[in-house]
């Protein structure tokens, strides 16, 4: 796992730049570390040192320790390097990934061992200045402090038909937020993230996109040793709850504003006043749909800390999940989950706990816009996250009962009286949840007649 150094760290080899072709050329227009306050150890991206220079050298007079040795950094991001690394092999791309910034899945197919380096992090793409969000979190229920992956590095932002989208790699090399890990991934866990998240808006839940699957040929050493692989992902933010709880555990609360202000200019523009409390019921309300859709699908997340909380409702870090096979709503898909605190039935009450924190952060920005006393604040965060029960309810309820077929505005009665006792039956008989549900398309035309009041 060596890394490309110069003796003692004291200076870093970037990454040469990527071929131009059609899946390589990308329109950046980056806001995030343009208007956020960063790493204050490393102003200036290295790539914009490696400008200034008049030879031809890689090599920038930039300490590798500032990049990929773990240390603690106040501000929101740090800039980082990918890896080089050994033979990459491009092994997939998403079609409709790839069309939502403007790339072509076929370009990539047609120049893949040029695309295999560039969506490795082996080259630079041209005008990317890669950097590492730094954010906290609650892990299991309490807090951890810094707590970033220390792997994902964004390539930067892109615009492609007026929406917004982060673009990171997973796996490519250590950042500054390492910690104790290495800064890559093996083929076993990418494989699994770069399909689930597909999956998953095929199966309409909201959730960040993958783009490619990079295969590289470096040993990667986890239970056992493992090859490694590389992720390409999008998303049109990688925000979470803990990147405003670090912030505000530090009584930051200046940063804590600026991170609000800038995902209400960019990701929620409709919103014109009481911004901080809009921005906490925005949140509520896609978190509890996503959630919602979540349980219809089956699908078990297994690792609900708030730094894996997105702040824009949509299903992000695919790490130890699990669809449901036989129906058990108290399923727990993490082998490291030994209370059962992300259970499968306990999804919804944990995004509400996380929200609960999130609200943490907002609550002083909320009480200072406003001019609110104490228990006004605390009187309308409250009756936000008191919303989160009858959106999850009725999102749960329209999309369960469009299984059953039931097209109709849904009833207040339709979950207990027809879906709830379905559920029961499967659980009590270990009924696959999936294959269940598809025996409901079999269901006699009768039965399902508009003549017929019940199923």
């Amino acid at each position: 796992m060596s890394h490309a150094t110069n003796s003692q760290f004291g200076r870093t080899v970037l990454r040469p730049l990527a071929k131009a072709t059609e899946c390589t050329t990308l329109e950046w227009a980056n806001t995030f570390t343009r208007e956020l306050p960063g790493d204050a150890a490393l102003e200036e991206a290295p790539y914009a040192v490696l400008e200034k220079q008049e030879s031809d050298e890689l090599t920038v007079d930039v300490p590798e320790v500032l990049l990929r040795a773990s240390r603690e950094v106040r501000g929101l991001w740090s800039w980082a390097v990918s890896e080089q690394h050994e033979n990459p092999q491009l092994i997939s791309v998403s079609p409709s990934g790839a069309q939502l910034i403007g790339l072509s899945a076929s370009a990539f197919w047609q120049n893949a061992d040029i695309a295999a380096m560039a969506w490795s992090g082996s080259t630079r793409l041209a005008g990317s200045n890669m950097w590492a969000h730094n954010y906290g979190g609650h892990q299991f229920s309490i807090w951890a402090g810094h707590l970033v992956d220390g792997r994902a590095m964004s390539l930067g932002e892109t615009v492609h038909n007026n929406i917004r989208w982060e673009v990171q790699l997973k796996g490519a090399g250590p950042t500054p937020y390492v910690r104790m890990a290495d800064g890559y991934a093996v083929r076993r866990s990418s494989i699994r993230e770069y399909l689930a998240a597909e999956h998953m808006h095929a199966l309409n839940v909201p959730t960040a996109r993958s783009l490619s699957l990079v295969f590289t040929d470096r040993v990667v050493v986890r239970e056992e040793r493992e090859l490694g692989a590389v992720v390409a992902r999008i998303a049109p933010s990688w925000v979470r709850f803990g990147s405003f709880e670090l912030p505000a555990s530090r009584a930051d609360h200046a940063t804590t504003q600026k991170l609000a202000d800038y995902v209400i200019r960019y990701h929620y523009p409709d919103i014109t006043h009481n911004p901080y409390i809009q921005l906490l019921e925005r949140a509520v309300t896609n978190t509890a749909r996503m959630v919602a859709r979540w349980q219809c699908v089956g699908f078990c997340h297994g690792v609900m800390n708030t730094d894996n909380m997105s702040i824009l409702g949509l299903t992000i870090d695919y790490g130890p999940f699990a669809f449901l096979d036989a129906y058990d709503p108290d399923f727990v898909c993490n082998h490291s989950d030994y209370s059962g605190r992300y259970a499968f039935n306990e999804q919804p009450r944990v995004a509400l706990w996380n929200l609960t924190r999130l609200a943490a952060p907002l609550a002083a920005l909320i009480n200072r816009s406003t001019d609110s006393s104490e228990s006004e604040t605390v009187n309308v965060i409250t009756d936000a996250l008191n919303a989160f029960g009858p959106q999850f309810n009725a999102e749960y309820a329209r999309v369960m009962c469009r299984k059953f077929g039931l097209f109709g505005e849904a009833r207040d009665d339709d979950v207990d009286a027809v879906v709830q006792p379905f559920l029961d039956l499967l659980a009590e008989a270990g009924t696959d949840y999936t294959y269940a549900m598809r025996t409901l398309c079999s269901v006699p035309e009768a039965l399902s007649s508009n003549t017929v009041d019940a199923v």
